[in-house]
C-alpha cells in the first residue's frame, strides 16, 4: 500500500437541479484558465455532464459509480485518472444522499466517504430563508455522514436574502457559505429527453463555459474554494492497480463517434486500447464506408433519432456495415448502436430506414421505457458473454422495438431493468451483440479482452 495526496473536491446539492453543473464549469473554468489542471469526474452513468467537463477543462471527464465499478473499482479509477493533474473535482448526482441503497453507499455522500472527499454543498436558495440552515444540518448529520467544508447559495433574489442565509447557515451549521449566485436565466442549461442538451447542439458552449466562470469568480470567494481541494486526506492506494499493461494482440476497431453517436466512457476506450486495439473514428453520417483493415466496430449510445434524415441518406455506410456483420465481423453495439441497425425508426411521426440488420421496428414513447440500473444474468454461452454470467449496466432509453423482437437469440434474462422487451436484453446475430444495456469497462473487466479478441481473430 502507497499513500496518495490528491487535492479534491466533491461539488453536490441537497436535490436535482440546484445548479451543480453551472457551479462546476464556473470552477473549472475559472481554475483551468489560472493554470490549474483540473482532472473532472461525474458521479453515476452519466454522460452528457462529463462532455461539458471536458469543455471546461481541457481533459477527460470520468465516471464514478459504486454500484456499476464497486468500491475498489472507484478508487482505482479516481487515483489513477487524478494523478493525469493538479486538482480532481468531482460533480456528484441527484442529491448529496440520494441512492438505491438504504444505507446510502451508492450515493454521491456515499462516494464522498470512500474517496474521503470534502463536500461543497450549493444549494437553490429560492423560498426560504433560515430555513436553509436546516437543509445543511440534514445534509451534515443523515448517514454516511461527509464533511460539507462550505456551502455555495444559488438563485439568491437580493443581498439581503443571502445574508440572512448566510448568518443562519454559519451560526448553525459551523460551515462557511463562500458565494451567493443570483438567478441568471442565461446560466442555465436547456434540458433534453436525456437530460441535458450536449455540448455539440450548442454553438455557444464555449462562450457559456466562459461566462459561468466570470458568474462564479464574480460572487463566489474563489482563493477559499481552491482551499477546500486541500483540506482531503491522503488515499490509501492498492499498488497492483496503479496502471494497465498494454497487450501483445493488436486489432483496429472502428468506432461511430459523432453528433448522432456520442455515449462513450473514456474508460471503456482506453480499455480497448490497452488490449491492444487501435480505434479508428468514424463518423456516421460523413464516411460512405467503413475504414480499411477495420476488424470491430463498436456503436455506442447517443441520439441517432435526432439525424435518421442524415443517417438514412448515407445508405452505403448502412450496407458497408451491413456486408461486414454477415461477414462475421464483431461488432459491440448499445443504445443507440442498436436503433441503427435496426430496419426502421418511427420518430416525430416519420419513419426512416436503417441498416436493417436486427429484425426491430423501432418506436419512441413521450416517457422513458427504460430508465435506471440494468442487472442481466446471462442465458446463453457466447463470444461476448458466459453462461449465467451477471452484469451490472445502466440504460435510458424513450425507444422500444415495436415489432420484430419475437424471432431473437438473447444472451440475457433481465433481473431488474427493462432491456430490450422487459425480460430479455442482448441480441446475438453471428458476431454481433447489441443491447440497451450501457457496461462499464471497470466493473466488467472481461468486456475489453473478450471485444479484442474476437476483432483480431477476425479476417476479411
Amino acid at each position: 500500500m502507497e499513500n496518495a495526496k490528491i487535492p479534491r473536491l466533491m461539488v453536490s446539492a441537497p436535490h436535482k437541479s440546484s445548479g451543480k453543473t453551472t457551479l462546476m464549469l464556473g470552477i473549472v473554468s475559472f481554475f483551468a484558465g489560472r493554470g490549474d489542471a483540473v482532472t473532472c469526474f461525474k458521479k453515476g452513468p452519466d454522460y452528457i455532464d462529463p462532455m461539458w467537463h471536458r469543455l471546461a477543462s481541457g481533459g477527460e471527464s470520468y465516471n464514478l459509480d459504486p454500484w456499476l465499478m464497486g468500491n475498489n473499482g472507484c478508487m482505482d479509477s479516481f487515483v489513477r485518472n487524478s494523478r493525469r493533474g493538479t486538482l480532481s473535482l468531482i460533480e456528484g448526482n441527484h442529491g448529496l444522499h440520494d441512492g438505491m441503497a438504504l444505507d446510502g453507499s451508492d450515493s454521491s455522500a456515499g462516494l464522498a466517504s470512500l474517496l474521503k472527499v470534502p463536500v461543497l454543498l450549493v444549494i437553490d436558495s429560492r423560498k426560504m430563508n433560515r430555513g436553509a440552515a436546516a437543509i445543511v444540518t440534514g445534509m451534515q448529520t443523515m448517514h454516511p455522514q461527509v464533511n460539507i467544508a462550505g456551502v455555495i447559495l444559488n438563485q439568491v433574489r437580493s443581498p439581503r436574502h443571502a445574508d440572512k442565509q448566510r448568518l443562519a447557515i454559519e451560526y448553525w451549521c459551523r460551515v462557511p457559505v463562500l458565494g451567493a449566485l443570483p438567478s441568471d436565466a442565461k446560466l442555465s442549461i436547456p434540458e433534453r429527453h436525456l437530460g441535458l442538451t450536449t455540448v455539440g447542439e450548442r454553438a455557444d458552449a464555449a462562450m457559456f463555459s466562459a461566462e459561468a466562470a466570470g458568474l462564479v469568480s464574480r460572487y463566489c470567494d474563489m482563493d477559499a474554494i481552491r482551499s477546500l481541494f486541500f483540506q482531503a486526506p491522503s488515499l490509501p492506494v492498492r499498488e497492483a492497480e496503479s496502471a494497465g499493461a498494454v497487450s501483445a494482440v493488436r486489432a483496429r476497431i472502428g468506432v461511430f463517434r459523432d453528433a448522432a453517436f456520442c455515449f462513450y466512457y473514456p474508460d471503456n476506450l482506453r480499455a480497448l486500447q490497452e488490449c491492444g486495439a487501435d480505434l479508428v473514428f468514424i463518423d456516421s453520417m460523413l464516411d460512405s464506408a467503413l475504414p480499411s483493415g477495420v476488424q470491430g466496430l463498436y456503436l455506442g449510445g447517443g441520439f441517432p433519432e435526432s439525424f435518421f434524415p442524415e443517417l438514412e441518406r448515407n445508405c452505403s455506410l448502412m450496407r458497408d456495415v451491413r456486408e461486414r456483420v454477415d461477414a462475421g465481423m464483431p461488432l459491440y453495439a448499445e443504445c443507440g448502436g442498436l436503433i441503427y441497425l435496426s430496419r426502421s425508426g418511427t420518430y416525430a411521426g416519420k419513419t426512416f430506414s436503417l441498416a436493417g440488420i436486427l429484425p426491430f421496428d423501432i418506436g419512441f414513447s413521450s416517457r422513458p421505457a427504460g430508465h435506471g440500473y440494468l442487472h442481466l444474468k446471462s442465458a446463453l454461452e457466447s463470444s461476448w458473454f458466459g453462461y449465467g454470467e451477471e452484469v451490472r449496466a445502466h440504460e435510458f432509453h424513450y425507444s422500444s422495438p415495436m415489432s420484430g423482437s419475437g424471432s431473437c437469440s438473447w444472451q440475457f434474462d433481465v433481473l431488474r431493468g427493462q432491456g430490450v422487451t422487459g425480460r430479455h436484453d442482448g441480441v446475438i446475430h453471428n458476431k454481433l451483440f447489441a443491447s440497451y444495456a450501457h457496461v462499464h469497462a471497470v466493473g466488467n473487466p472481461q468486456w475489453a479482452e473478450r471485444f479484442t479478441a474476437l476483432a483480431a481473430a477476425w479476417v476479411d
